[in-house]
C-alpha cells in the first residue's frame, strides 16, 4: 500500500476515534443530565425524602399527630399510583414538643441525620421562628406549616417559605366583623385570650387591625389576656375578664385546645352568654373533645374559623381525604388539622411533578411561583405568585352544637 493510502487511512481512523469519543462524552452529558443519581439531598432514584418537626408528644402533640398523619395520607396515595416519577414520597417526623428550645435539634436532626429535601407540615409559630431561619439560610423548602403567622409572610415574601392556610389576620378580622356585624357587639366589647408568645402576639396583632378597619382607621384599647405556652394557667386571665370596666362579652382565642377548655369550663358558668371564637389552630376536633366532656353546655355555640372546608363538604379534595384516612389508617376519624395535612401535601405533590425528572428547590420553587389558579378540588382554586406564597386567603366557620357537631355558619 502506498504512502498516500496509509496517511488517508490513518486521518480516517483519527477522525473516527475522535467521533467515538464524542458521541460517548455526548451520552455520558446525557446521562448525567437524566440520571437520579444527581446529587439533590433526600432525592435518591426511587425516593424523595421530606420532614417534619412538630409536637408528638406534650400537650399539643394532637396537632402534630394530625397534621402529620393527614401528610401520610396523601403520601400513601400518591405512592400507591406510583409516586411522583416513581419515587415514593417519605416523611420523617421529629418531635419538638411545641417547645422553641427544641426545635434547632429537631430541624438539625433531619437536616444532617435524615438528610431531608426540605420541609412540610411544621407545627406551631414559636417553633417556625426558629424552623424558618434555619431552611432558609440552607436554602430548603419550608412549605405548608401549620401557622397563620405573618412571621411566614413577609413581603417580599422568603424565597423558600410557601404557606397554603390563611393568616391568623384573616382569620380574626373574620371573627371580629362577624361579631361586630352580625352579632352586634361594640368592639370594647370584645377581649383577646392569647397564648403569652409569637402565636398568640400574630392573633392579637391580626384583631387590632379588624378593629382599626371598623373604626374606619381609629384604634382604641383592646383587652389581651393570655397564659404561658404549654400549660392550662387561665385564673389570671379569668381575673382580668371579669374586673375589666366595660362589660365583655365576646372573646377571641388564640390558644391551644386545653388552654382554651379550660377557659371556657371556668367562663362559661358565670358567662352563660358569652360568646367564643378560636383560630383554626386550636385543634378543632381536640377542643370539641375536651368540651364534650365537661358536658353539651360547654361545646355549644363555640365558633372556631377554619382554614380548609367542612369536613363533610361534597368537594373532590375532602372526599379524597375521606376515602384515604379510611383506607391508610382504619379508625382514624376525620379532623381539621389532618385534613390541612393532606391538602398542603397535595399542593406540594403537583409542584414536585412540574419539577421534571430531578427535583431540587430551585425547580420547586419556580413550579410553585408558576402555579397560578388552581383547581385541586378544594372548591376555590389555589395558586402562588413571585411576590405571593400563600396558595389561599379563604376562611371558613363552624360552630359546634350541644351534640357536638361541627355546622357550618356564614361570618358576613
Amino acid at each position: 500500500m502506498s504512502r498516500r493510502y496509509i496517511l488517508i487511512f490513518g486521518a480516517l481512523a483519527s477522525l473516527l476515534s475522535q467521533w467515538t469519543a464524542n458521541f460517548a462524552a455526548a451520552d455520558e452529558r446525557i446521562a448525567a443530565a437524566q440520571a437520579p443519581s444527581v446529587a439533590v439531598r433526600g432525592v435518591s432514584s426511587d425516593e424523595i425524602r421530606l420532614g417534619i418537626s412538630a409536637p408528638l408528644s406534650g400537650p399539643a402533640k394532637d396537632l402534630g399527630q394530625q397534621m402529620r398523619l393527614g401528610i401520610e395520607a396523601a403520601f400513601r396515595a400518591e405512592n400507591e399510583d406510583g409516586g411522583v416519577d416513581g419515587r415514593m414520597l417519605r416523611l420523617v417526623a421529629a418531635d419538638d414538643g411545641y417547645e422553641p428550645a427544641r426545635t434547632t435539634e429537631t430541624m438539625r436532626q433531619l437536616y444532617e441525620r435524615d438528610q431531608v429535601f426540605g420541609f412540610i407540615g411544621n407545627v406551631g409559630t414559636p417553633t417556625a421562628a426558629v424552623a424558618a431561619p434555619f431552611a432558609l439560610e440552607r436554602r430548603m423548602l419550608f412549605f405548608g406549616a401549620f401557622t397563620g403567622a405573618g412571621l411566614l409572610r413577609r413581603d417580599p415574601p422568603d424565597r423558600y417559605v410557601f404557606n397554603y392556610r390563611a393568616s391568623y389576620a384573616e382569620e380574626t378580622y373574620a371573627a371580629v366583623r362577624y361579631l361586630v356585624k352580625v352579632r352586634k357587639l361594640r368592639p370594647d366589647q370584645i377581649a383577646v385570650f392569647a397564648q403569652q408568645d409569637s402565636y398568640g402576639d400574630s392573633g392579637y396583632a391580626g384583631v387590632e387591625k379588624a378593629i382599626r378597619a371598623l373604626r374606619n382607621g381609629e384604634g382604641g384599647p383592646i383587652l389581651r389576656v393570655g397564659y404561658s405556652r404549654n400549660t392550662v394557667d387561665v385564673d389570671t386571665a379569668i381575673t382580668q375578664i371579669r374586673s375589666n370596666r366595660t362589660p365583655i362579652k365576646a372573646v377571641v382565642m388564640v390558644a391551644t385546645y386545653r388552654a382554651a377548655a379550660k377557659f371556657i369550663e371556668k367562663m362559661r358558668p358565670s358567662y352563660p352568654g358569652m360568646i367564643f371564637t378560636n383560630v383554626s389552630f386550636v385543634g378543632s376536633t381536640s377542643l370539641r373533645d375536651e368540651l364534650m366532656l365537661l358536658g353539651p353546655k360547654y361545646a355549644s355555640g363555640v365558633i372556631i374559623t377554619q382554614t380548609v372546608p367542612p369536613l363533610d363538604a361534597n368537594v373532590p379534595l375532602v372526599l379524597q381525604y375521606r376515602a384515604a384516612l379510611s383506607k391508610y389508617f382504619r379508625g382514624e376519624t376525620p379532623d381539621y388539622v389532618s385534613l390541612e395535612g393532606y391538602v398542603a401535601a397535595q399542593i406540594l405533590i403537583e409542584a414536585l411533578r412540574r419539577s421534571g425528572p430531578v427535583p431540587d428547590p430551585e425547580k420547586v420553587v419556580a413550579a410553585l411561583e408558576n402555579m397560578h389558579n388552581v383547581e385541586l378540588g378544594l372548591g376555590t382554586p389555589v395558586g402562588f405568585s413571585k411576590s405571593e406564597h400563600q396558595a389561599c386567603h379563604k376562611v371558613w366557620a363552624t360552630q359546634l352544637t350541644e351534640a357536638g357537631k361541627f355546622e357550618p355558619i356564614v361570618l358576613q
